[in-house]
């Protein structure tokens, strides 16, 4: 299983961005192979930070790019910065 954090600071406004995510991005990633969950939490202050678990590498190498192209064609203007990406082998969970 790995899993993929990505954090967006300076998010000018949460709750369109939720709105569209839940709109536009979920149904995009939800057609990733491998997809076993996906979040997306709001961090409060202008942070927004999603969570997508991926039974295989290869799913979050393809969610994380999927993420790039959908934010840069669809919601660029709410996400002044760039994300801070982490991905890795999940090491522990519960189900």
């Amino acid at each position: 299983m790995y899993a993929s954090v990505r954090r967006y600071e300076g998010v000018t406004d949460v709750e369109k961005a939720a709105r569209l995510v839940n709109e536009g991005f979920v149904p995009i990633i939800s057609q990733v192979p491998g997809l076993e969950a996906y979040y997306l939490v709001d961090g409060g202050a202008g942070v927004l930070i999603s969570v997508s678990v991926f039974s295989d590498q290869e799913g979050i190498k393809e969610s994380n790019r999927r993420a790039a192209d959908w934010v840069r064609e669809n919601v660029a203007p709410l996400l002044p910065y760039p994300p801070r990406i982490t991905a890795g082998t999940v090491i522990a969970h519960k189900p």
